[in-house]
């Protein structure tokens, strides 16, 4: 999915110390963002924020749905490029056609990962397919570190299965958790799971003390150790803890999907859909995009390629983790 924002933000990350890190879950609330268009779906964005831009390499986080694009026409995200990321798209309902100028066509359906790899370069489109009625999922990027930014284009697809625990089930489709573990190929230590929560249950869960946590809720009433994080929210844990346990209040199954990884310890300049570490990796990759090198031809997109937003009047600079 594109950051189709005209005047995207200039975002950047780096460390922070154990002493700056908050001991309980910190609550963030997303932004509601247009995904383009006068009719566009809007999407609710918990990462980045001026209160946090990073869980692990987790940058992005886009939570929509669920949302009846009958009379909408849906998801329909022209050929845009990426460099310095891996994208992961993971729906709750509805199917979406994905194209890249790697030659990979696919289609995003519940249940089922598609991880696109940009490093040095890719683009590739998004679109809803015609049978689709109620569109529902989460796009996430993840920050290729430094040594790995430039690495070939790639694209991964993974199936992973329910693993029933006590309390509901998980499904793990990066990192290991609950004694699954996902084929799927990072290039940081990361944890992707879907929670479900079963109505009146409570789900208690090993972690990494070394990673730090994310828990975006989707749906229900949910407590994360004990505190309520609702709906479109996203409740951050600090590294430490060995446990997580998430309490279900409602009468109706809740939904999450959990992220993690150990701090990511290196700077990041993120402007539009580019992640580099300098304002010139970003002026090179915009050039790059609109003179038609580096990123590749999307085919069997009916449409134009998006054009990118004029660069910021100021130089992008690297500044420490925003929190």
């Amino acid at each position: 999915m594109s950051n189709t924002e005209t005047r995207p933000p200039e975002l950047t990350c780096g460390g922070e110390s154990e002493a700056e890190r908050p001991a309980d879950v910190e609550v963030l609330t997303p932004r509601d963002v247009p995904l383009g268009g006068p009719r566009a779906m809007r999407v609710r964005r918990t990462l980045p924020q001026r209160a946090r831009s990073l869980i692990g390499a987790w940058c992005f986080a886009d939570h929509y749905g669920p949302d009846d694009v009958t009379g909408t026409g849906g998801m329909n995200v022209a050929p845009h490029p990426h460099t310095g990321l891996q994208t992961v798209s993971w729906l709750f309902s509805g199917e979406i056609e994905h194209r890249d100028s790697l030659g990979s066509h696919a289609y995003v359906r519940p249940g089922e990962l598609n991880l696109m790899t940009g490093g040095h370069g890719i683009s590739h489109s998004e679109v809803s397919t015609p049978g689709t009625t109620l569109l529902h999922g989460v796009q996430l990027w993840v920050a290729l570190p430094g040594e790995h930014r430039d690495t070939e284009r790639d694209f991964q697809h993974c199936v992973p299965e329910r693993i029933p625990v006590d309390g509901g089930e998980v499904r793990v489709f990066l990192g290991s958790l609950a004694g699954d573990t996902s084929p799927v190929r990072t290039f940081t230590p990361l944890l992707g799971a879907e929670l479900s929560v079963a109505p009146g249950a409570e789900m208690t869960l090993g972690l990494d003390p070394a990673f730090e946590h994310g828990v975006l809720v989707d749906a229900g009433d949910v407590l994360t150790e004990g505190t309520a994080v609702r709906p479109a929210e996203l409740g951050y844990i600090a590294p430490g803890r060995t446990s997580l346990t998430l309490t279900n209040r409602g009468t109706g199954p809740a939904r999450l999907v959990l992220l993690g990884g150990p701090p990511f310890g290196e700077e990041i300049v993120m402007w539009w859909n580019f992640i580099g570490r300098s304002h010139d990796d970003i002026v090179r990759a915009r050039d790059d995009w609109m003179n038609g090198t580096r990123f590749g031809e999307v085919h069997g997109y009916d449409g134009d390629p998006l054009p990118a937003p004029e660069l910021p009047n100021v130089p992008l600079k690297p500044r420490g983790r925003a929190r």
